[in-house]
Parts: structure tokens; C-alpha cells; sequence
């Protein structure tokens, strides 16, 4: 079984869809201020990390109530799951931590410090590492989920923003896609020589389109490498699109117009594309869309929008569950599951 997650960043909700139908089939209620998603890796609980109450708030998956409220070290960003169960925190808040929660006792039994307020965080297809992301400071820090300390870092002359991560054969790192502030495009950061070996910037705009100010320092804010390990999507929020490039040389394949609104007095209103996650499958990929209260579901061999489905206030992030047919299987987000291949 495969669910479509998107919390509401500005609402009280998380919807939940269906890939099946493109249906919303449930929603956790009551919680302000969601940000992160995960899950377990069995598929039983789902976790959010909640801004306004600073915790990270565990849910029973199929009743949607509220287990526990974990207590971080401070005002969390987003989140991830590692093979092992353990989830990871980013801690906005001057100096920057990661924050690591044991999922058998749902106690946080460490904080790593890094350089700089954490935005994204992320765990390596081979749950060997953590890797988090500064808007601040634009580092780029590696953490040995092992040892839970730093082992390396990259600094960007722009702040960190949406990252993906491409396994090589081996399920080892090979690269990361990182987007930046003030920059439609995105970098390509080279695992093992620790270093950017590229900048990509996406097609020029081919009309106007109205956005929220707030959104002109990310321009790109939405990444994601399709499960089979074929391509790289990446949104642009001036650019209304979604564009698509061969994983194997980053050269341009497709892109995808989103959808758009129309009210008087007004220019044609962006959909604001965030975040982006895949069906295991690869066939369909979702983007939310964080100015029109809806995602997309878009057809990746066609490269055609096939839905737009209605979901919460200001949706941004958004994950895949695969519910396990096995207890001991891992339920996983799609990005991460397109790595382990």
C-alpha cells in the first residue's frame, strides 16, 4: 500500500492521498505548525515535527491520533528516518543542531552540533549518514550516523535549500543535488571528492507569473530523483514548471507547466511548486503546490499533470509511505526508496 502525505504549513492538517485514485482518503487534525514528515520503518507511525510546540509529535498511522509529543532541544525544521528506526531532527534555531530520537523509547538522546540553524536534513540511502543543509551559514554538513558526529562540510556562497541524494551501484552516496537561495537551478555536489562539481540553472521564464514576495529568495524549492534512478526533477516557482533532466549527464529531457490561477487585477498567480515525492513505481510524481491549497500528480512518462487534488492551507512538504507487505520490510519515503535500488 502507498499513501501521498502533505502537510499544511499554514493549516491544522495533514491530508492524506491515495495514488490510486488521487483521492484524499484521511487527515491528521489538530496540528499547527507541521513541518517535516516521516515514517517508521515498519509503516505504524507517522511523524511530524510541530513548529509551534517544538516537539516532534509521533501518530498512530492508521488512526491518525497522537501517540507522543517528543520534546526537542528547540525549534525544529524538517526531518528523516534512518534504516535503523532513529529519526532526525533539524534545529532552526541559532547555533544549529541535529537532534536524534530513539524510536524504541521516543526520547532524544543527542544533539550534534553543527554551523549554523539546520533547514533540511536528510538521511544517505545506506543510513550511513545524516546530511543537513543552513540557510545562514549555506553549509553543507555530513554527519556519521555511527559515531552521531561531523565528519565533513561544504560551503556554498548561497544558502542551502531542498537537496536530493543519488546512490551509486554499491547503495553508496555518489551525488547530492542542492538548491540554493536566489538561484533557479541547483548545484551538483560530488560525495566522495566532497565538492561542487556543477551549476545547473533551469530555463528562463516563458511568461510572468504572480508569487508571494516572501518566495523570491528560493526560487527553486523542490528536488527529487525519480525511484528508477533515470532522472532528476526539479520545480521553479517563477517558472510555474516543473523541469526534467537525464540523471546519467543532467541534460535537459521535459518540462512540465503547472497549474496556475486567474483572478482579476491580477497577473496569472503561480501554483508556487515545493516539494516533490514519487509513487515507488516512478510513474507519477507529486508537487505541492503551496499558492493554489492543492498537489499535482503528474504522469512521468508522459509528462503530463493528470490531477490536481485539493488538500490544506499553504501545503509544502510532502513524502511517500510504502506500507511494508512484511513487519520486518522498510517503509520509506519515495526519494529515499529510489536510492536503495
Amino acid at each position: 500500500m502507498t499513501r501521498i502525505y502533505i502537510t499544511n504549513s499554514a493549516g491544522d492538517s495533514i491530508h492524506v492521498i491515495d495514488p490510486s485514485t488521487n483521492k484524499v482518503i484521511q487527515q491528521i487534525k489538530n496540528i499547527e505548525g507541521a513541518h517535516g514528515i516521516a515514517f517508521s520503518p515498519d509503516g505504524s507511525r507517522v511523524y511530524v515535527s510541530d513548529e509551534v510546540d517544538s516537539t516532534l509529535d509521533v501518530f498512530d498511522r492508521k488512526t491518525g491520533k497522537l501517540v507522543k509529543k517528543v520534546t526537542l532541544s528547540a525549534h525544529p525544521n524538517n526531518i528523516a528516518v534512518a534504516k535503523d528506526g532513529r529519526i532526525v531532527v533539524g534545529i532552526a534555531r541559532d547555533p544549529g543542531a541535529l537532534d536524534i530520537i530513539d524510536p524504541v523509547t521516543l526520547t532524544r538522546t543527542k544533539s550534534v552540533p553543527v554551523n549554523g540553524r539546520l533547514h533540511n536534513v536528510y538521511v544517505t540511502p545506506d543510513s550511513k549518514y545524516a546530511v543537513t543543509g543552513s540557510i545562514r551559514t549555506g553549509i553543507v554538513t555530513v554527519i556519521d550516523l555511527t559515531t552521531e558526529q561531523p565528519v565533513w562540510e561544504v560551503k556554498f556562497d548561497k544558502g542551502i535549500r531542498p537537496m536530493a541524494i543519488e546512490a551509486g551501484p554499491d547503495g553508496s552516496t555518489k551525488r547530492i543535488f542542492v538548491q540554493l537561495s536566489d538561484f533557479n537551478g541547483f548545484v551538483v555536489l560530488d560525495f566522495a571528492a566532497r565538492k561542487e562539481v556543477a551549476r545547473v540553472q533551469l530555463p528562463a521564464a516563458k511568461s510572468e507569473f504572480e508569487t508571494d514576495g516572501d518566495r523570491s529568495t528560493a526560487p527553486s524549492h523542490g528536488i527529487g530523483v525519480a525511484p528508477d534512478g533515470k532522472s532528476l526533477w526539479v520545480t521553479s516557482i517563477p517558472n510555474n514548471a516543473v523541469y526534467v533532466y537525464s540523471l546519467a549527464d543532467l541534460t535537459l529531457s521535459g518540462e512540465v507547466a503547472l497549474p496556475s490561477l486567474k483572478l482579476p487585477g491580477h497577473e496569472t498567480i503561480s501554483a508556487v511548486a515545493n516539494w516533490v515525492t514519487f509513487t515507488p513505481d516512478s510513474k507519477t510524481i507529486y508537487i505541492s503546490n503551496a499558492g493554489l491549497r492543492s498537489v499535482s500528480a503528474i504522469d512521468t512518462k508522459s509528462m503530463k499533470l493528470i490531477a490536481v487534488v485539493p488538500v490544506g492551507e499553504v501545503p509544502k512538504r510532502i513524502n511517500t509511505l510504502v506500507v511494508p507487505d512484511h513487519p520486518d520490510s522498510a517503509a520509506i519515503s519515495s526519494e529515499k526508496r529510489a536510492s536503495l535500488r
